[in-house]
C-alpha cells in the first residue's frame, strides 16, 4: 500500500538512533528520525507519521510525556507508539506505558529480527485503519449525496417553444405512440 508515512525513531543516543535505522531499513519504510521529546512532538504534529519508536527516558520532555500529550490530540492519538527502554523491566513504567495505550514496550538491547516483525504488523495495520476511515468517509459522502439527490428530484423538462418538436420521453418510457403517429 503506497503511503507517504513514516516511522519515526526518537532517542538520545545517536548510535541507538543509527542501530534503530539498520534494523529497520530492510523493511523499506521511510524514516525520520528526532533526538528528544519536544523534536518528536513537532514531527509528529505535522502530520505523515504511521508509528513511533520512543525512549523513554531522555532528558527534557520523556517518551511517556511525548506519549500522553498524543493521547489528548484527536489527529495522533491513534499512532501506534513502542516504547524502548534501556533500564530494564519496572512494573510502574509497564502499567503506565500501557495505560496510556502504547503497542509494546520493548527493552534494550533490542533484537532487531522481532523488532522488523512488530513494527511491519503495527505501521501495516495503522496504514490499513486509516484507508479503511478514508473509504468509509467516501461512502458516507456519496451517501449523503444520494440522499440530497432524493429529497430534490430533477425538475421536469419544460417543453420546447415550438410545438412541431414531439414532446421527449424519460428514459426507459414506452414508444408505442411514437411509432404508431409514424405509421
Amino acid at each position: 500500500m503506497p503511503s507517504d508515512a513514516r516511522i519515526l525513531i526518537v532517542d538520545d543516543h545517536e548510535d541507538t538512533l543509527y542501530a534503530l535505522e539498520s534494523a529497520l531499513a530492510p523493511l523499506g519504510y521511510r524514516l525520520g528520525r528526532a533526538t528528544n521529546g519536544d523534536e518528536a512532538l513537532k514531527q509528529v504534529l505535522r502530520g505523515q507519521v504511521g508509528l513511533l519508536l520512543l525512549d523513554v527516558r531522555m532528558p527534557g520532555v520523556s517518551g511517556l510525556d511525548v506519549v500522553r500529550y498524543m493521547r489528548r490530540v484527536e489527529q495522533t492519538q491513534h499512532i501506534p507508539v513502542i516504547l524502548l527502554t534501556g533500564f530494564g523491566a519496572d512494573h510502574e513504567l509497564t502499567s503506565t506505558a500501557f495505560g496510556l495505550g502504547v503497542a509494546d514496550l520493548v527493552m534494550k538491547p533490542i533484537d532487531p529480527w522481532a523488532l522488523r516483525t512488530k513494527v511491519r504488523y503495527l505501521f501495516d495495520a495503522h496504514q490499513r485503519h486509516l484507508a479503511l476511515e478514508h473509504e468509509v468517509r467516501e461512502l458516507r459522502a456519496l451517501v449523503k449525496d444520494h440522499a440530497e439527490a432524493e429529497e430534490h428530484p430533477p425538475r421536469p423538462a419544460l417543453p420546447h417553444p415550438d410545438t412541431r418538436v414531439p414532446i421527449q420521453r424519460g428514459q426507459g418510457a414506452h414508444t408505442g405512440e411514437l411509432e404508431q403517429d409514424r405509421t
